[in-house]
């Protein structure tokens, strides 16, 4: 695991590959919108499904506050695939098979084996401007990253 990523550092950059095959590279995102990128344990777990569909009702709200969601987790490009379709999620989950990017960002696991479940909000000068780590407050992510979007803006 290389060093954990704080509040106030640069994001460093990453490109996964999406599920319809093409790349997405965290510094082109960022080009454009502020990101919030959530790590998640897996695809199709209560607490998971919980928070990919409370980021699902709030997308337009991130949106209007300049923001695109980019959830990650271990799971293939096909379990993503049907994950989105299956909850009509509207914005991209990316695969981390190797977890190169879990721990480019020092995302801790649970007892050393669960994937953590940590929630990361980038602004346009790829700073990372939030951390929220918690495994059993799912919905919290949620509405602490829109908060401090609010923030960012007001600055």
């Amino acid at each position: 695991m290389s060093e954990k990523i704080n509040v106030g550092d640069k994001a460093p950059d990453f490109e996964l590959i999406k599920p319809d095959g093409s790349t997405f590279r965290l510094q082109n995102q960022l080009k454009e919108t502020n990101v919030v990128l959530y790590f998640y344990p897996k695809d199709n777990t209560p607490g998971c499904t919980k928070q990919a569909c409370e980021f699902r009702d709030q997308y337009e709200v991130f949106k209007e506050h300049e923001a695109e969601v980019v959830g990650i987790s271990a799971d293939s490009s096909d379990s993503h695939d049907e994950f989105e379709r299956s909850h009509r999620l509207p914005f991209v989950l990316l695969s981390d098979t190797g977890n190169k990017v879990r721990n480019l960002f020092g995302v801790p696991r649970k007892f050393g084996i669960i994937p953590g479940r940590v929630t990361y909000v980038i602004d346009k000068d790829g700073i990372v401007r939030y951390i929220f780590n918690s495994m059993t407050k799912p919905l919290e992510h949620v509405k602490n990253a829109l908060e401090v979007l609010k923030n960012i803006e007001k600055k």
